[in-house]
């Protein structure tokens, strides 16, 4: 299975987590990892380009922290570009159809603060449904999502862990 991991930080150089993730990936064989903000300084989207390597990968990963109970914004950006009409939905579109897709991000709040009785009165599942209902329109298999909560506050070690679970569960 070829896979497609598309990295949505702004500042990867600086992040602890996402850089951590990014250099356990590049070791992985069948792993292509495509850093937007790196490819799109100027955030003009190649939107062929996109699309071509999307169709080249059976498994797609959007990789990206939690920011505002959101994506960043050139992510958002990179989707309403990319997966457009008459190519990831309608009548000629489908281009993404039977694809797999995991949502992986890092939250800076601890998994507590996103429970209904919680500081962010909203899990995680809830905040992510137009990513959900993005992928139901352009039919690929949404996966479990891959969450790692509390990044301000992670050991070495808890990171490498996450590291480690994080590679494993892009590449099964």
């Amino acid at each position: 299975m070829s896979t497609l991991v598309i990295v949505a930080h702004p500042n990867l150089a600086e992040s602890r987590v996402n850089k951590r993730w990014v250099q356990e990936l590049k070791k992985q064989s069948g792993v292509t990892v495509h850093n937007l903000y790196e490819v799109y300084p100027d955030e003009k989207i190649n939107v062929a380009q996109e699309q071509e390597l999307l169709e080249q990968h059976d498994r797609i990963v959007l990789q990206f922290p939690f920011y505002w109970y959101s994506t960043p914004s050139l992510l958002k950006k990179w989707q309403d570009a990319v997966l457009t009409y008459g190519w990831a939905y309608g009548s000629e579109g489908g281009k993404l159809e039977g694809k797999e897709l995991l949502i992986a991000l890092s939250a800076a709040s601890v998994e507590e603060n996103y429970q209904h009785d919680g500081r962010n009165r909203y899990t995680i599942e809830e905040l992510l449904r137009p990513l959900e209902a993005t992928s139901h329109l352009v039919g690929v298999k949404l996966l479990p999502y891959f969450v790692q909560y509390g990044t301000g506050v992670l050991t070495d070690e808890e990171l490498e862990q996450s590291a480690q679970r994080y590679v494993q569960t892009v590449t099964s």
